[in-house]
């Protein structure tokens, strides 16, 4: 009796839709079987098999386990049927190579019982590769018209495959499918590209405060993304160049937002205030250096008269609704604020002690280089002298010694500058200056709200180099002159909670900004 193997295979739902399902080709095969007395044998009865056959030996277990099946049973098996040729390759490379591992290693026959082959006439080679050929050319030009109808879907706007994190796929017929908003995992998302917008964090701790969901090499392609901001990304083909068309789904963030997030990835928004030179409003000063929590645009402000007074208010310049806050109560809560800062006192005491020393170095190295040159200068006198000499003597005409003088005298004239303004150095009242420095730095928020208000921008800018977010009561910044962690001893604080910093300020250290002043605590005005 001859034993043989059953093997089925789908790899569409449209082949199962069509009559073509394993079942339909089990009771087929099964039925030959009967017809021609055939014994069906192996560890499964049929082999069945639900992948493509492109994808040959990594896609294919239950091929692989009847090839198992009849190298452990040699000479037992003589038939491996199924119901046509393109359930068993659509790839003639593959079909060969198993043709060659069944038939010629182990005397089994492969065969379909639709037009079957008799593998011992001499034709059998170009009817098997017609028959397996057909199958691989229907999948080429199947292949073929799928990306033509992606390329085209695309240019119409109109996505096509797993909707990006964010959005979810929506199938309500066969022809009738789309993407919409993931309700669900949307606001973190949008939330999270606002943070990175505003430059303010390390974009890696707002992915682990907004999207702990998304891998962290999966969240900055999610942030380069254009798709996110209505816009879909049409690659290169045939001949056609790369294009980004306008996307029919709905957009999760503005453009704006978009943009703005690729300038702090890309290093080139460095947001730094431009410092007014004249007629400050000493009541609205800080409107050069404070954001919007909302938008991430500048606060401006302005006087308003009413109720019998005037009232000066900070406010978005983008849109009053989302901030529009009494001057009075932010200036005074940006001096509490910068009140938090206490200096180390130790490191100020090292830190003048250190200057003096550089001072005493510096005094004596411009007394000996001020000798040096005195003695240059005698020199060049010296030579001055003797150019009269030789005049006297009448060994040089006037008009060559007057041409050697001038020569001379201009050096003379360089080095006095140079030696005075090194021994000038020497009484220069470096320690008054310092003294007020040092009072500066112990006392910032008195000193913002006694200063003038050409001084304050200075200060301001020289301590933030970039924007302050306010939201109405508290203020953060993570962009800060890194002196400030030296001198002062609570910016650890400032910033929150010390340990958590630490693990996450080197997930991500390449990125520019570092982590900067974030009140622990808010403070009320």
């Amino acid at each position: 009796m001859t034993n043989v193997i059953l093997y089925t295979r789908v790899s569409t739902d449209e082949q199962a839709e069509y009559g073509l399902g394993l079942e339909a080709q089990e009771r087929l095969l099964r039925a030959h079987c009967a017809n021609h007395n055939y014994n069906i044998v192996g560890d499964e009865q049929p082999y069945k098999e639900d992948y493509s056959a492109k994808h040959h030996d990594l896609r294919r277990p239950e091929m692989k386990r009847v090839y198992e099946y009849c190298r452990r049973h040699k000479g037992k098996v003589q038939k491996l049927l199924f119901l046509r040729w393109d359930r068993f390759a659509r790839n003639t490379e593959f079909a060969f190579t198993y043709k060659r591992k069944f038939y010629d290693e182990l005397g089994v026959e492969i065969n379909a019982i639709e037009s079957p082959i008799d593998f011992t006439m001499p034709d059998w080679s170009l009817l098997f590769a017609m028959q397996c050929g057909n199958a691989h050319t229907e999948d080429n030009k199947i292949a073929a018209r799928t990306k033509d109808g992606n390329h085209e879907h695309l240019m119409r706007g109109e996505w096509v495959g797993k909707a990006p994190r964010g959005y979810r796929n929506v199938r309500v017929g066969k022809h009738e499918c789309w993407i919409e908003i993931d309700k669900a995992k949307a606001p973190a998302i949008k939330k999270a590209f606002e943070e990175v917008a505003k430059g303010l964090e390390n974009p890696a701790l707002i992915r682990k405060k907004w999207c702990p969901f998304v891998p962290k090499s999966s969240f900055f392609d999610m942030l380069r993304n254009k798709f996110y901001m209505g816009i879909i990304r049409v690659p290169a083909y045939k001949g056609d160049p790369e294009q980004f068309v306008e996307g029919k789904h709905e957009a999760l963030i503005s453009r704006d937002t978009f943009y703005k997030v690729q300038d702090v990835l890309e290093g080139k928004r460095r947001r730094t205030p431009k410092l007014a030179k004249r007629n400050i409003n000493p009541e609205l000063y800080l409107r050069k250096f404070l954001v919007c929590p909302v938008c991430g645009h500048p606060l401006t402000g302005a006087t308003t008269t009413g109720h019998g007074g005037k009232y000066t208010y900070y406010f978005c310049n983008h849109d009053h609704k989302h901030l529009n806050v009494r001057a009075e109560k932010v200036n005074d809560g940006f001096a509490h604020y910068t009140s938090g800062l206490k200096p180390n006192r130790a490191v100020l005491e090292l830190y003048n002690e250190i200057l003096h020393d550089i001072r005493g170095e510096k005094i004596r190295e411009n007394r000996a280089n001020a000798d040096k040159l005195s003695a240059e200068m005698q020199n060049i006198q010296n030579r001055a002298d003797r150019v009269r000499d030789l005049f006297y003597d009448g060994q040089i005409s006037k008009a060559e010694k007057d041409q050697s003088l001038e020569r001379l005298n201009k050096q003379i004239g360089n080095l006095k500058e140079r030696i005075e303004a090194l021994r000038l150095s020497r009484d220069l009242k470096v320690k008054d200056k310092l003294d007020y420095s040092i009072n500066i730095i112990g006392n910032l928020g008195d000193f913002f709200r006694s200063a003038k208000p050409e001084v304050k921008v200075l200060l301001l800018g020289s301590i933030f180099p970039e924007k302050i977010e306010f939201d109405g009561k508290n203020y953060r910044t993570c962009s800060y002159n890194r002196m400030l962690d030296i001198i002062y001893q609570e910016t650890n604080r400032l910033r929150g909670d010390i340990k958590k910093e630490s693990s996450e300020k080197t997930e991500d250290s390449d990125w520019v900004p570092g982590t900067g002043l974030e009140p622990a605590q808010p403070f009320g005005h």
